[in-house]
């Protein structure tokens, strides 16, 4: 049995050693600036930023053009809020955001509903907590949670967007897919989504990177300027910006990072999705009577309950065993609250976890619960 067993890869992936290497290559012996050099190891950047983001494009069926770097979902996610305010200068917009979503994609609408930017309504979901297709409200922006990080199911993504836009054909379309990317596979065409969203260290890649997908990037106005996402500035003041993703991209990117999202990407395609850990763990957590899973047995991570035990404590008594499990509210308050629970302890699996850890996990929880 290694030191700690890591079973929070929801929260955040361990890192592949052709990450570490890549990165370390990089820092070592590439870098400088992107896009601000003539000499051959600026432009050998470019290059290594050119090769990322085609990797990126092509994971999720996209185009380079349409690829923006950020630094992570939330970074994306309060982004995409400005950029549709600043295009759609409508204060009556009204904005559907659900009980699945995480504090990221749904708090930034709520706090512009507070000064009268907007007006946030709930989307309706169905017995199982999963989008009510017949039930879809109107709506000028789609706030959709492609995998709640507590209920592990991915959604229909293209099926739900396909009868949004039936009933709202100029409807936009925000996709949050943190969860879900690491577990399924990203159809940016097929969704046929305004914007979409991950974060790289979800998939193996370092902290301080993530994407934002663009439809139409040309349509979007800006929502940051600075050096890197313009060619020039007129006499007049007027600007004439770069094409696609990049004139969203103001101001040095996190190159290192960048050039390790290439490597995690790699990794990802190997693996399996651990489905057979997590069923091994949810039949046996099953039979513990003081246990309520409340996840489905096939879902994607497996979240639970403890009848008087509160889950910190919970989570303390694995910690010291070290067992690394998520516990608390999993920035979801929404859907906590909606299954009546203050919080819950979730065990997600990555590549690097093994049967015999799974066997440790469900005994030490069997000798904290009975």
């Amino acid at each position: 049995m290694k030191k700690f067993v890591y079973m929070d890869a929801s929260a955040s992936w361990l890192k592949p050693q052709s990450v570490i290497e890549s990165e370390a290559d990089f820092l070592a012996n590439s870098y400088a600036n992107a896009g601000r050099g003539i000499c051959g190891r600026a432009e050998k950047v470019d290059d290594l930023v050119l090769e990322s983001r085609r990797k990126i494009a092509n994971f999720i069926g996209a185009s380079e053009k349409n690829i923006v770097w950020t630094n992570g979902s939330t970074d994306a996610l309060n982004r995409i809020v400005n950029i549709i305010k600043n295009t759609v200068a409508d204060k009556n917009l009204i904005v559907a955001v659900s009980d699945l979503d995480h504090h990221s994609a749904r708090l930034p609408w709520e706090e512009l509903s507070k000064t009268g930017g907007c007006k946030t309504i709930l989307l309706n979901l169905d017995k199982n907590l999963d989008f009510d297709f017949d039930k879809i409200p109107q709506a000028d922006v789609f706030v959709i949670t492609a995998m709640s990080n507590v209920l592990g199911v991915p959604q229909d993504v293209s099926g739900f967007i396909k009868t949004v836009r039936a009933k709202n054909p100029n409807a936009i379309t925000v996709v949050d897919a943190a969860q879900y990317v690491a577990h399924e596979k990203i159809d940016v065409k097929k969704f046929d989504c305004d914007f979409l969203v991950f974060s790289g260290h979800k998939i193996g890649a370092d902290t301080g990177v993530g994407v934002m997908y663009i439809k139409n990037p040309e349509f979007w106005q800006c929502d940051k300027f600075g050096g890197g996402m313009l060619k020039r500035i007129l006499d007049n003041g007027d600007l004439i910006l770069n094409q696609g993703g990049e004139k969203f991209e103001a101001g040095t990117l996190p190159l290192t990072q960048i050039v390790g999202i290439k490597s995690a990407v790699e990794e990802l395609k190997y693996w399996d999705g651990g489905q057979d850990l997590l069923d091994y763990m949810y039949d046996e957590l099953s039979k513990i009577e003081r246990i309520k899973i409340i996840t489905a047995r096939k879902a994607k991570i497996l979240s639970f309950v403890i009848r008087d035990m509160h889950v910190l404590d919970f989570g303390g008594m694995m910690g010291v065993r070290n067992i690394c499990l998520r516990v608390g509210n999993m920035c979801a308050s929404w859907i906590h609250n909606k299954l009546d629970i203050d919080g819950s302890v979730r065990i997600s699996v990555g590549p690097w976890n093994t049967k015999e850890e799974a066997k440790y996990v469900v005994e030490n929880i069997k000798k904290i619960v009975g």
